[in-house]
């Protein structure tokens, strides 16, 4: 199945939540524009979830990187004191076996490299505006653990991984997590060794010729 043929429904779908969902119209602005309103304000929401999905299938496109997502990737007591008491450059050389669980955190992509042997975990985040400070703490908290556990976790899915990198992805450029352990869309083809922006781009670009039919329907 081609890539836009996997993106499409996942789109389609979005459209389809925005043009069901109710809005309260302002007194201001009246009926047209608080419509147009409340679907633009739940489509940036929502565009976060088709990114992610055109990351990892467009990735997928590539004979060397088997990709998966973990909605219940498992963090340890250990790797949450060791993040509070160690530098970010400390973690990157540490690793810690993965199995206990004091909680779990969504993981939005993992690769696994077959050309260099590093399992890599990725957030994906739209990247078009900033976190708070106390966000930004917890987006910093769980990268390291994750970066603690993940080539623990690689071996424990039958991978044999040298290296384990995580990192988080803010598409549009706004950083709120300092390089390296961040990439924007300008670094991904360069990243993965493989041409991933057009097709993500083919995505955002049938989201958006979607999202402004939506809003220019009376």
């Amino acid at each position: 199945m081609a890539f836009m043929d996997r993106i499409m429904p996942v789109v389609d779908q979005t459209i389809t939540a925005l043009e069901r969902a109710g809005f309260i119209e302002d007194p201001i602005a009246g009926n047209r524009y608080s419509r147009s309103t409340s679907i633009v304000s739940s489509a940036y929401k929502r565009h976060g979830r088709i990114l992610e999905a055109a990351v990892r299938e467009a990735l997928r496109e590539s004979n060397r990187h088997v990709v998966w997502q973990d909605d219940k990737f498992r963090v340890s007591r250990a790797a949450d004191a060791l993040v509070n008491s160690q530098s970010p450059e400390q973690c990157a050389a540490s690793s810690l076996p993965y199995g206990d669980s004091v909680r779990t955190l969504q993981i939005d992509m993992l690769a696994y490299d077959s050309a260099d042997n590093i399992i890599r975990a990725y957030e994906i985040k739209r990247g078009n505006g900033q976190f708070d400070a106390g966000k930004i703490r917890s987006i910093r908290r769980d990268l390291l653990c994750v970066q603690l556990l993940l080539k623990s976790y690689g071996e424990m899915a039958s991978y044999k991984p040298v290296a384990a990198e995580s990192r988080i992805i803010f598409y549009y450029g706004m950083r709120s997590i300092p390089h390296p352990w961040s990439l924007d869309r300008r670094d991904l083809d360069e990243h993965f060794g493989f041409p991933v922006l057009d097709h993500i781009e083919q995505a955002n670009s049938y989201f958006r010729e979607r999202l402004h039919r939506l809003l220019e329907a009376r």
